[in-house]
């Protein structure tokens, strides 16, 4: 019976969030096609406040999963982005996002989206600073060598970004987004599902409820993180994990740390200890938990002021999850809908099939090889080369 309820809870929430995530993600495609990315990528150098902002735009623009967000970076920092500007990339990419912002308004409030951009910067500034202190420009220098001798495959390039663009790139970037986060998307609302089954007495002791506000709010930002951790759901995927722990009395602070706390995962921690090195992973881990624990305690404390964290009663398990009636949302549902199948025909009826990493692409722009009278398209110059380096390797053969 629990495993009934707990499957049924998340499909709820994926009933509650489908309109909203879908339209995030059509905004999203919509603006990764129309941002000149390569002209920002070659401006990322530095750790001013000019290469930091380009940084967080493209960020913002570039909605990713944490580990295509951790892949992006990787690259960019390949390619003479700072310490700096990758962090903040990173930062921006998972949660300056137009359909995580969607999605915590309609499951917890429009408190939550706001404390999330805003925070986000905050996030950005304090990682700008505390890079300073912990990274020395030799302990850089060695970890961009490193990155450059890392083989980590490749990274998926948005359709458009160039001034120019199209229904079809809009459609690809739509479908990538999708193909991205479905699996974490689906992670997040079945844990949330399940998660959901706990007592409240079990959330009263575990967020000590019946602590002073000080305290929790103190307890709440440690342990908002270690939670994202053992959960290890990121990106938008966490963020119905969030409407539970705030259903079950997790500070404001903890759900904004909770969420900021995607890219800490131990798995991502295993990556950037490839990509960059020992040394330098350790400390931007240590940089990215104090920015996120930092930057959940100023959104504590300005939201705390200003009299914008919500205070009426916590929404219950039945408020979360909702259900299905006909109402508003069932119209918007019927009408994502609608839109998720038409964008994803213009996928299918221009598209071709990365036979490297199995991407769509739209066979009008992508890449191409003839090899025995047929053309593949690719996603990328780098699964061209080695789709070519297999036809040499049979052929040696």
């Amino acid at each position: 019976m629990i495993i009934w309820h707990g499957i049924r809870d998340g499909l709820l929430m994926g009933w509650q969030v489908w309109w909203a995530l879908v339209l995030g993600f059509l905004i999203s495609g919509v603006v990764q096609a129309w941002v000149p990315r390569a002209r920002i990528e070659a401006a990322l150098s530095g750790g001013g406040v000019g290469p930091v902002s380009r940084a967080t735009g493209l960020g913002a623009a570039s909605s990713s999963c944490s580990y295509a967000a951790a892949a992006i970076g990787k690259s960019l920092f390949q390619r003479g982005a700072s310490a700096t500007t990758t962090l903040a990339f990173q930062f921006a990419s998972t949660n300056l996002v137009w359909e995580l912002g969607f999605v915590l308004w309609v499951l917890i409030g429009w408190q939550f989206t706001l404390a999330e951009y805003v925070g986000g910067i905050v996030m950005v500034a304090l990682s700008t600073l505390l890079v300073r202190v912990f990274i020395s420009p030799a302990l850089e220098a060695s970890a961009r060598e490193h990155a450059v001798a890392a083989d980590s495959g490749h990274v998926h390039n948005s359709a458009g970004g160039d001034g120019r663009a199209s229904l079809s790139d809009v459609a690809h970037n739509f479908r990538g987004d999708w193909q991205m986060l479905w699996k974490e998307i689906g992670l997040g609302l079945l844990a949330s599902g399940f998660v959901a089954q706990l007592s409240n007495r079990f959330w009263h002791h575990l967020f000590l409820n019946g602590s002073s506000g000080a305290v929790r709010v103190a307890w709440g930002v440690l342990i908002g993180p270690l939670i994202a951790v053992a959960s290890s759901v990121c990106s938008v995927g966490n963020v119905p994990l969030a409407a539970v722990l705030w259903s079950g009395g997790i500070s404001f602070a903890g759900v904004i740390a909770f969420i900021f706390a995607d890219l800490l995962i131990l798995p991502l921690v295993a990556i950037y200890r490839k990509y960059y090195g020992g040394a330098f992973a350790a400390r931007i881990v240590v940089v990215m938990f104090l920015s996120i624990v930092g930057a959940a305690v100023v959104i504590q404390l300005v939201f705390g002021a200003l009299g914008a964290i919500p205070s009426g009663p916590r929404p219950l398990r039945a408020d979360v999850f909702g259900s299905v009636r006909l109402d508003y949302k069932f119209v918007l549902n019927v009408l994502a809908t609608g839109a998720f199948i038409a964008l994803m025909a213009v996928t299918w009826r221009r598209g071709a099939t990365d036979p490297i990493c199995g991407m769509t692409v739209d066979r009008g722009k992508a890449l191409s090889q003839v090899h025995g009278g047929r053309r593949s398209y690719f996603c990328s110059e780098g699964c061209r080369q080695k789709f070519i380096a297999g036809l040499q390797e049979r052929e040696r053969n």
